[in-house]
């Protein structure tokens, strides 16, 4: 039976429990550390073994070994408004890659691309070479997109969002890469 009392008593229970904070069960737990180190690791069904993923937002490239397995890689990609999305095929790979940036590019930053205005200069392969040790081209339709996996001379790019559009790696892992893929693998970039 409910008196007067019990009713005040519950009440003032009731109100001074709301001013508690809520217990830490309903905490997210916090973000794994990035490691852009090479590992196995456990991906959805949806993806078929030969494919890549790309996720820009975490950073890593999946390259899809088996049903529900994936090699994963730190990455770096494109600044905002630069970066690529949607869906690509590897048409072409290239060893020690030569490279001249686009002319979207040269206009954007003129005074770090000086040595290719006015002319038609290409650099050389090799480890000064903004493209690294090793470059998948990326095409949509037959059509070269310009946008590339490729290594890098900036390591530290990596886990940023640094490039003009292309996805970087450490020379290591994209020669790793490089020898697990062959041409026609196709690339999701979400």
């Amino acid at each position: 039976m409910f008196s007067r009392r019990n009713i005040l008593i519950s009440g003032s229970a009731a109100a001074v429990s709301a001013l508690l904070p809520l217990p830490a069960l309903a905490r997210k737990q916090d973000p794994a550390p990035f490691d852009p180190t090479p590992q196995e690791v456990r991906i959805r069904k949806d993806f078929a073994p030969g494919q890549i993923l790309v996720l820009p937002r975490s950073y890593y490239l999946y390259f899809v070994t088996d049903t529900r397995k994936a090699m994963r890689y730190g990455v770096g990609v494109g600044k905002a408004g630069l970066e690529f999305t949607g869906r690509a095929v590897i048409e072409r790979k290239k060893e020690w890659p030569t490279w001249r940036p686009t002319n979207e590019m040269i206009e954007r930053d003129p005074r770090a691309y000086a040595k290719f205005i006015d002319n038609d200069y290409i650099q050389p392969g090799g480890p000064n070479n903004p493209l690294g040790a090793r470059a998948l081209y990326l095409f949509q339709n037959g059509v070269d997109t310009y946008f590339r996996i490729h290594g890098t001379n900036q390591p530290q790019t990596i886990g940023h969002s640094a490039s003009n559009g292309c996805i970087r790696m450490l020379n290591d892992h994209v020669m790793d890469l490089y020898e697990r893929v062959p041409l026609g693998t196709v690339v999701t970039v979400l």
